[in-house]
């Protein structure tokens, strides 16, 4: 009728709800709405369908029973525990801090001209040397844990004085070589990324770069990293593979040219003197602006790190 027309319309429902009263002939009026604002739930339709055969009078219930089955809650289904009407949706504004990390990723996109380079390396060397010396390591700098960052790092800065395009920067129409090496670490919070910058990398030792990382991750975790300490670089490495990334195209950290992406190390078949062996293999990314690095430096850096890590003793 249109009176229940208008009822239903004047209460607020999803179509869901709309379906189900249309199915059973039910007007919304005679039904309590428990959602909120006064919104019909399914819950409501169906614990009203319960209740009504207790409700119908002998007289009216007795005939009907007779010529077709009753209208009980064998033709309904009752389960409550799938999709509902309320299809709940939250609007929350950016922080701060994820509004500047979407501004300058996207920026990273629209003006450079990325592209990502690939290799793997063989970490067995590196896993058998920080075997042998990790207990050593940790004692004789204070409790400092002998990890892969540390070599990664120094390996980067051996690499950057090697191509040093790949340590520049570009300024309008101008190169700017940077005779240092500050490379950003990214760090994991629960806001997103921050990468706070290693200064003079070149001149730290494992030791001292393993101790400035684990330092950024109490500082990140605590929220109490300063506008110094993430501001510039020449660098960035960043480690997916602490939380299973097997293969990444890492993005730039502009106005730097280049990042090295680290993945988690896995096991696989490689051909080593003619036989295939199983090595605990990860693979690396270099993503680099092509407008100032060529794909011939690219890959000869990133070559020159596998080269560095596969005999770490180089690097030491």
């Amino acid at each position: 009728s249109d009176a229940a027309g208008s009822a239903a319309e004047s209460i607020p429902m999803g179509p869901a709800v709309r379906a189900l009263l249309d199915e059973h002939g039910l007007s919304p009026d005679g039904i309590a709405a428990t959602g909120r604002g006064g919104r019909l739930l399914k819950e409501d339709v169906l614990s009203h369908l319960r209740q009504a055969p207790t409700q119908a009078s002998p007289e009216s219930s007795a005939p009907s029973s007779a010529a077709t089955p009753p209208a009980t809650t064998a033709t309904v289904d009752l389960n409550v525990d799938g999709p509902t009407s309320e299809r709940v949706e939250k609007r929350v504004p950016m922080t701060r801090m994820r509004a500047r990390i979407a501004e300058r990723l996207l920026g990273a996109t629209q003006q450079t001209a990325m592209l990502t380079t690939f290799n793997e390396v063989n970490m067995a060397p590196l896993m058998k040397l920080r075997q042998q010396y990790r207990d050593e390591f940790e004692s004789v700098h204070n409790g400092t844990r002998l990890g892969f960052m540390g070599f990664f790092v120094k390996a980067a800065c051996e690499a950057l004085k090697r191509f040093p395009e790949v340590n520049a920067s570009i300024d309008g129409n101008d190169v700017v070589y940077h005779g240092y090496q500050d490379i950003g670490v990214a760090v994991s919070v629960d806001e997103g990324l921050v990468v706070p910058v290693l200064r003079d990398a070149d001149f730290m030792s494992i030791a001292d770069v393993e101790a400035a990382i684990a330092s950024f991750g109490g500082k990140a975790r605590d929220k109490k990293l300063t506008i110094e300490e993430m501001t510039g670089g020449t660098f960035t490495v960043s480690n997916g593979g602490v939380f299973g990334s097997l293969l990444s195209t890492p993005i730039l950290n502009p106005p730097q040219t280049g990042i090295l992406g680290m993945h988690s190390i896995q096991e696989r078949p490689i051909a080593m003197e003619g036989e295939v062996v199983i090595q605990p293999m990860m693979y690396l990314a270099l993503s680099y602006d092509h407008r100032l690095v060529d794909g011939k430096t690219a890959v000869q850096f990133l070559v020159t790190i596998k080269g560095l890590i596969e005999d770490p003793a180089r690097i030491l």
